[in-house]
């Protein structure tokens, strides 16, 4: 037993889950050497030995990550890792990173004010006499004594200004040195420098699924500290990769089985509500409105909860959740009105996003919605309230955004979890239990949380694929040849001793980098039609006044006179190869214009429009308990004229369009609602009936409109073409230290080419690629050793902008090829899937492509433009390339 971490566990009444994850911090620091340019390898077999299910630290220093769902205390657990490190290992530096402001406030707050009911240190003795030092990212080039031995520094840093501030500035027409990287005037050197060069310095981060993005890594990194503790609820990063460096989780699905930490999350609708043919703005209401009578519900069991308890009063509020800031301001003045519950809200609501945040009396409501004066009672917000909004009385979620189970289940319901009484459930069901209106995908949402996969009952997140224990990737970059080539003159230089010489050819190389960066923006020029127009005299001038702006730009260079001379000198044998190592690629964006629709004249056939008026209630079903209770539904919004009502419903049909249907659709409207009026019963109230059932008066009214209804298919948009583009560099993994072929090496298996980085080539535009297939790897080998072809390219991401399948998607040409007389855009299939429709559509994508292309080349004296659509089956290494191209050129 490791008596420090016990007291420390006693100390800060730390959580069963936060107990294991502590025991875990010191079983690792026990084996960990704790210090810079340790053997990454060798450190991670040592937590791999402990805890299999870290496969790789993902980082340039070891760093483990706990999972831990919402509202279980990671704050508080970070508190924990630092008492533990400063009182077992001496350890007084560390850097807490917050991924926005609401989080880096909290941190500063949580960590550094003792008066805070939240502060993590509460009970840490040693903390008393000698409390940490907090350095902000506002105060850290203010802050003396830094050098201070007997203290603990704490420096918490608010990500998206952390990585700003890592980033050059201008200031008086110059660049300046990152405000970080300046000199400081009580350290004597940069803060930058002072904290990468500590030799004790641990960094935490909160929310670190925000933290996995490359540049995020890259700044983390050149902090080179000597252990990296992350915490998230969500190990997942940008790319949807699960983490493979955790080494505790505490799941969501674990959290509600336990049942001790977190509400019970309930989804509600409508009893018999079907949202089949409902219009938005309908669904909406009906969600408000079923909204207001949760919340009343919810409000008077808290009141009785307190009065019985003796325990303080809870005061619940409503979260609805908009698609954007006119949606919001949109909802705020429905709710604010006296069409909505005669005005019961009205100065109680709060609209909080982009638009009002800054505005000071709205901020001070928001953050202090806990506190029982608060008179708010609904909260609207755009999208998500971001990790960090902690409070513990939202009780009612309404998502009024398009959101799938999915979100629901793991974005929507975490905003609400935490429990208002010690963090521990009460026993009383509806005290305990959070509620999510979804009438629109109800089913969907309780589908997803009886599924297996679902985030509710999932017990593990994190899954060990036997593969991944023994095999290691990297991530590669592959710049264009002739980039490279320039790269390569620059390590020649780096080795020149002599200063003159050495300059010189500095001079000379930093001449090609400046011409090979200014000339693809001379794409744009209205001189320049191809590559070759940039040997005109004019078009020359204006490349060179273009280099010597870039030179004497931001703090100058000292060398520039020198530089661009030697610029004027390559000039014309930098654009020849320039031209030599690029395929003169038209850049165009080219997208689908919409598709129209329109309808003939008619009459409406009003026969069955007959339907009875139906009483109303709210179900509830609890998720894990799956108990049922029912709401009478409170009447308070007024819906609009039935006209109006049935109008909104078919136009929310995509085929209908009301600036160009406007008369169709009122006076079919008026037909439906004389028909209607006409078989009303007695004590029936037509606004009521008509609004009960318009999905299905609609319905019938749009299948009617549907036989009258015309299509018209867009074609695509004539793009603006400019002329020619740079090689855009490739980004991919390949395997450490065997992750590289020859590509003409046959000898594995086909299902592996994916793995791999191919290399060996002479006629591509890069010196090494990744093929997805045998079939890919076959091609390259025709392409670089048939006689007819010039120089090919497998084309980056980045590199085209062909949209298709209604603008949803981009096509990615697997080859782009030059011959003498044509350049061609390659796609290899497999055979059985040439004829399906997504690869016909992509096809016809790209054959406007090459159509364009074509049409702008050949005004300018350029080369044809073809799509080759070939099967696998007919690519052999046997094969010529006009033998695969030409019987299956797309037209």
């Amino acid at each position: 037993m490791n008596q420090i971490a016990e007291n420390i566990k006693q100390r800060l009444s730390l959580r069963i889950p936060l107990k294991e994850a502590l025991d875990i911090l010191t079983h690792l620091s026990a084996e960990l050497e704790l210090k810079k340019d340790v053997d990454l390898a060798a450190e991670l077999e040592k937590v791999q030995a402990l805890y299999p299910t870290c496969t790789d630290f993902e980082r340039e220093f070891p760093s483990i990550c706990y999972s831990i769902a919402t509202g279980v205390g990671k704050t508080r657990l970070m508190g924990a890792c630092i008492s533990y490190l400063y009182l077992s290992k001496g350890i007084k530096n560390f850097f807490v990173l917050a991924p926005n402001l609401t989080i880096y406030n909290k941190l500063i707050e949580d960590f550094g004010n003792s008066s805070n009911p939240k502060y993590v240190f509460n009970g840490i003795a040693e903390f008393v006499h000698n409390k940490p030092v907090i350095i902000t990212g506002d105060n850290y080039n203010q802050v003396s004594s830094l050098f201070d031995e007997t203290e603990v520094r704490i420096n918490i840093f608010n990500v998206s200004k952390f990585a700003r501030e890592t980033k050059p500035v201008k200031e008086g027409g110059r660049n300046m040195a990152p405000r970080i990287k300046r000199l400081s005037e009580y350290l004597g050197q940069s803060y930058w420098d002072y904290l990468s060069k500590l030799n004790d310095l641990v960094i935490l981060m909160d929310e670190a699924h925000r933290y996995h993005a490359d540049k995020s890594k890259d700044a983390i990194n050149e902090l080179k500290p000597i252990l990296g503790i992350e915490l998230t609820a969500t190990p997942i990063d940008e790319r949807g990769n699960q983490f493979r460096n955790v080494v505790y989780e505490y799941s969501l699905a674990k959290a509600l089985t336990d049942g001790l930490y977190v509400k019970n999350p309930t989804i509600a609708k409508r009893r018999d509500f079907n949202p089949a043919g409902r219009s938005v703005e309908e669904i909406e209401k009906i969600k408000l409105e079923d909204a207001v009578s949760i919340h009343e519900d919810t409000k008077q069991e808290l009141k009785l909860y307190a009065l019985n308890t003796g325990r303080r009063l809870v005061k619940p509020f409503i979260l609805v959740v908009c698609r954007d800031t006119t949606h919001a301001k949109s909802v705020y003045d429905l709710v604010s009105s006296n069409d909505f519950y005669s005005g019961t809200f009205e100065n109680k609501v709060l609209q909080i996003d982009s638009t009002t945040r800054n505005e000071e009396l709205i901020e001070q409501q928001f953050v202090s919605l806990e506190n029982e004066d608060n008179e708010i009672e609904i909260v609207i917000h755009v999208n998500m309230l971001k990790e960090g909004w902690d409070v513990t009385n939202l009780y009612t979620i309404v998502p009024l955004r398009a959101a799938n189970a999915s979100i629901l289940v793991e974005q929507t319901i975490g905003r609400g979890l935490r429990l208002p009484f010690s963090g521990e459930r009460t026993g009383n069901e509806k005290v305990d239990k959070l509620t999510v209106v979804a009438h629109d995908n109800f089913d969907t949402v309780i589908a997803a949380a009886q599924d297996p996969n679902s985030i509710l009952n999932k017990m593990n997140f994190v899954e060990i694929d036997a593969s991944q224990l023994t095999e290691r990737v990297e991530v590669v970059t592959v710049q264009n040849t002739f980039t490279q080539s320039i790269e390569k003159e620059q390590e020649v230089v780096d080795k020149i001793v002599e200063p003159e010489k050495k300059q010189k050819q500095q001079n000379i190389v930093d001449a090609k980098k400046v011409l090979v960066n200014v000339i693809p923006f001379f794409n744009t020029n209205s001189q320049v039609k191809k590559v070759d127009d940039l040997m005109k005299p004019e078009v020359r001038a204006q490349v060179m006044q273009a280099v010597e702006k870039e030179l004497n730009s931001g703090q100058g260079n000292l060398f520039a006179t020198q530089i661009a001379a030697a610029a004027e000198d390559l000039y014309e044998k930098l654009v020849a190869d320039f031209k030599n190592n690029i395929i003169e690629i038209p850049r165009m964006d080219l997208v689908q214009g919409e598709v129209t629709a329109s309808f003939d004249d008619f009459d409406l056939d009003s026969s069955g429009f007959n339907y009875d008026q139906l009483n109303e209630e709210i179900v509830r079903i609890g998720l894990k308990d799956r108990k049922t209770d029912f709401i009478d539904v409170k009447k308070g919004v007024y819906y609009g004229k039935p006209e109006k009502l049935l109008i909104s419903e078919l136009i929310n049909f995509s085929e209908i369009d009301y600036d160009t249907n406007a008369d169709l659709l009122h006076k079919l409207a008026k037909q439906a609602i004389a028909e209607l009026h006409s078989n009303l019963k007695e004590g029936e109230d037509l606004n009521t009936l008509v609004f009960q059932w318009r999905q299905l008066i609609a319905n019938r009214m749009y299948l009617q409109m549907m036989d009258n209804f015309k299509l018209h298919e867009p074609d695509y948009i004539k793009p603006n073409v400019k002329p020619f583009t740079k090689i855009e560099d490739w980004n991919f993994t390949t395997l450490k230290n065997e992750g590289r072929k020859d590509y003409r090496d046959e000898s594995f298996p086909a299902s592996q080419v994916p793995k791999f980085v191919f290399s060996g080539f002479e006629k591509s535009c890069h010196f090494e690629y990744k093929f997805d297939s045998r079939t890919e790897q076959t091609l390259s080998f025709i392409l670089e050793n048939d006689k007819d072809v010039i120089k090919w390219l497998r084309p980056a991401p980045n590199q085209f902008r062909i949209y298709w399948k209604h603008n949803s998607r981009i096509y990615e040409p697997d080859f782009v090829v030059e011959t003498a007389d044509c350049i061609y855009l390659l796609e290899p299939k497999a055979s059985n899937e040439v004829a399906s429709e997504d690869v016909q559509a992509k096809a016809q994508a790209a054959l406007k492509y090459c159509n364009y292309a074509t049409e702008y080349t050949a005004e300018h004296g350029g080369k044809p433009w073809k799509y080759v659509l070939i099967p696998h089956d007919q690519v052999t290494k046997t094969s010529s390339f006009k033998g695969v191209v030409s019987p299956n050129i797309f037209k």
